[in-house]
């Protein structure tokens, strides 16, 4: 199921986000340790709107990347939804069509000056509303590696993805694979 722009751009916004907790890969580093990270970070996913850039935000933000990991840690649908509404009602979202930035019309469900974590609460609860509805929750992945607890989004159109973007995980399991093969074949 091909999804617009925006959700796909949000989605994969939101895993990013998740994988900045020192939980995920890379080593246990906090990938947001300083309003500079966070910086980065917007700039990279291209969030609009105001910002303070202080600890304060970034401490918003952090919150926000908590409630966010709920996503990829059940496979109830009920709850999937709870958490969407609950972000929708508690960040009171209201979606309007909007064109901006050389972007193309697309929803934005609170206005720019609302703060960072706001913004980025609703488009990642949009977003995974699409995928509620086109019955897909099943794209919202962790990472197949082994040592790796990173989040993924599967976008692809046979839904093959299986690992993160965050560290060499799909490069390591194929090497790991190519030399279990060529060694197999020493073996016979």
């Amino acid at each position: 199921m091909p999804f617009a722009h925006d959700t796909e751009v949000a989605l994969l916004a939101t895993a990013a986000l998740v994988n900045t907790h020192p939980s995920r890969a890379d080593g246990g580093v906090e990938g947001l340790a300083s309003p500079d990270d966070l910086d980065a970070f917007v700039e990279a996913h291209r969030y609009t709107g105001s910002r303070t850039r202080d600890h304060a935000e970034l401490e918003a933000v952090h919150a926000v990347r908590e409630r966010l990991a709920g996503l990829w840690q059940t496979d109830d649908e009920t709850a999937v939804v709870d958490l969407v509404n609950g972000l929708l009602r508690e960040h009171r979202a209201l979606p309007q069509l909007v064109r901006h930035d050389g972007w193309s019309w697309h929803i934005h469900a609170v206005e720019p000056s609302r703060p960072l974590a706001d913004r980025i609460a609703v488009e990642a609860a949009l977003a995974v509303l699409d995928l509620v509805r086109g019955d897909e929750l099943s794209r919202l992945r962790r990472c197949d590696a082994e040592d790796c607890d990173a989040v993924l989004v599967d976008l692809s159109r046979n839904r093959s993805k299986r690992y993160c973007d965050v560290g060499n995980c799909a490069n390591r399991a194929h090497v790991a694979a190519y030399r279990a093969r060529k060694a197999a074949r020493r073996s016979r």
